[in-house]
């Protein structure tokens, strides 16, 4: 029999697999007939009538950009991407050729934004294919390649803005405590494509967008700033904000002039006709895909939620009290004071968190209806918080592991009464773009045993989390076994996390 491990690596990859940029793409775009050809995505079908032209900003726009231009052929005009500094040699060095160009690709590759900031070579991407939108006519098709890290990707400050100026704005924002919420919308408020901007200035073609979401719900304006979506924010929205930080007296005066001079109300919905937003991958859809695979390994899976945020540590306690309700439920005890105690702490902890579209009634309702002969799958994704408070070294998946093993040890040390005694238990937490945080690792493997083997070796668990320090433990311990290293995926649709339990 396959180990925990083997199983939840598998499912891991089977969901990062299913948002790879190339089996997504082919699944979803095709070329049809000859005479007028037709786009077809997801069965929505778009005449090309004169030229079909690309565009893309993002992480994993490169791999998104070499399938698409296998599908659309010798039809593809012209391309131009922003792609991230250096991921062509990276991805080169990983052996991922499909994820690359072909030597003599119409597409023009433009790397930028390093370190994820907005920076001159991202600025010159963002005036080619600005310059390249402007000049479409109405027979024209534009397809746009969306993923996370779009933002940085594309700066086109409007005139006479320029980017060190808009820079120096966002970081007094957040230095005064800005949520990224507010910069997102006082950037767009200030640049030419983000906010609709593009689409806009696409018109009067046909804009079809390919996005790939790293954002908890999916929304369309705030993926990448929301190029080709209409902002759902007007100028009023970014003063407040200036007003609220008391920034509204010392902006640079070519801000003040932009201010001044934008219209009051956000372009009306109707003005984007000519545009279609189609969500191709998220984190949804690698969950819906590790569920069937657990299923097909004879798990009883269910997923708690594509949304999981909040604070690291809470988001750790709410596993831990999950896991042992399941255990609770693998023994004669799952009715009792035990039970009701766990399942209060749950449903308090959930609202505590406040986790979009979570209903934990219904989701204890369906734990309830599993057997005690079939091992369970509990599925999660989204994107946790890490408050910084030491020097180390790590990642928020690698300290989700991390404090989720504290926990078990904790509840297991806490007497004969404890219910994962009788259970096989593993967690898993990694991220799908196959990096979480500075480290090569994507996440890591806990099981409630970690903690008190990591002390016969000498390890203290608490000392490496107050000092945020989980990818040196985690590489120190059982020589890395426990860490999850996948490499570069070409993707991002945030983490992942699955626990595993079986009877013993």
């Amino acid at each position: 029999t396959m180990s925990l491990r083997e199983h939840a690596l598998s499912l891991f990859r089977g969901a990062v697999g299913t948002v790879r940029p190339a089996p997504m793409l082919k699944r979803a775009l095709k070329l049809q007939g000859d005479g007028c050809p037709q786009l077809l995505v997801k069965g929505q079908a778009f005449p090309v009538k004169r030229d079909l032209y690309l565009v893309g900003f993002g992480k994993a726009v490169l791999g998104m950009a070499a399938a698409a231009e296998e599908i659309l052929g010798d039809h593809l005009t012209r391309g131009i991407i922003n792609v991230p500094l250096g991921i062509q040699e990276s991805l080169q060095r990983a052996g991922m050729q499909e994820m690359l160009l072909k030597a003599h690709s119409k597409i023009q590759v433009v790397e930028g934004a390093k370190n994820n900031l907005p920076d001159e070579e991202a600025l010159k991407g963002a005036a080619a294919i600005l310059e390249l939108a402007q000049g479409l006519t109405a027979d024209d098709l534009l397809l746009v390649l969306i993923s996370g890290g779009g933002s940085a990707l594309l700066p086109a400050p409007i005139p006479p803005i320029v980017l060190k100026e808009k820079e120096k704005l966002t970081k007094m924002l957040a230095s005064r405590g800005a949520a990224i919420q507010e910069l997102n919308i006082v950037r767009k408020t200030l640049s030419m494509l983000k906010g609709g901007g593009l689409a806009q200035l696409a018109h009067p073609a046909q804009v079809v967008s390919l996005i790939l979401s790293d954002v908890i719900g999916d929304p369309l304006d705030i993926i990448a700033s929301g190029p080709t979506a209409p902002s759902s924010h007007s100028v009023q929205d970014c003063l407040q904000i200036l007003t609220k930080y008391n920034l509204l007296h010392n902006l640079p005066k070519s801000v003040e002039m932009v201010l001044s001079s934008s219209p009051t109300k956000p372009t009306a919905p109707e003005n984007f006709s000519h545009v279609s937003n189609i969500i191709l991958g998220s984190n949804t859809l690698a969950l819906e895909e590790a569920k069937r695979q657990a299923e097909g390994l004879g798990y009883a899976a269910v997923v708690l939620s594509a949304a999981v945020q909040g604070e690291v540590g809470c988001v750790a306690t709410l596993y831990c009290q999950l896991i042992q309700l399941v255990c609770l439920g693998f023994t004669s005890l799952r009715k009792g004071p035990l039970s009701d105690e766990l399942r209060g702490n749950l449903l308090q902890l959930a609202a505590e968190l406040q986790i979009p579209g979570l209903d934990l009634d219904e989701f204890l309702q369906a734990l309830q209806g599993l057997g005690p002969d079939r091992p369970v799958c509990i599925l999660a994704g989204g994107e946790t918080t890490v408050q910084l408070q030491g020097t180390g070294k790590g990642g928020r998946n690698q300290e989700l592991a991390l404090r989720v093993g504290l926990g078990l040890h904790k509840a297991q040390a806490t007497g004969a009464s404890s219910p994962q005694g009788r259970c096989e238990i593993l967690f898993l937490s990694g991220g799908t773009d196959g990096q979480d945080g500075p480290t090569e690792a994507a996440g890591a493997f806990c099981s409630p045993g970690l903690v008190a083997e990591a002390l016969q070796e000498g390890l203290d668990v608490e000392a490496f989390l107050r000092n945020n320090d989980s990818y040196t433990f985690f590489s120190q311990f059982h020589g890395g076994h426990h860490l999850l290293v996948t490499g570069l995926t070409g993707t991002n649709v945030m983490d992942i996390q699955a626990i595993l339990i079986r009877a013993m």
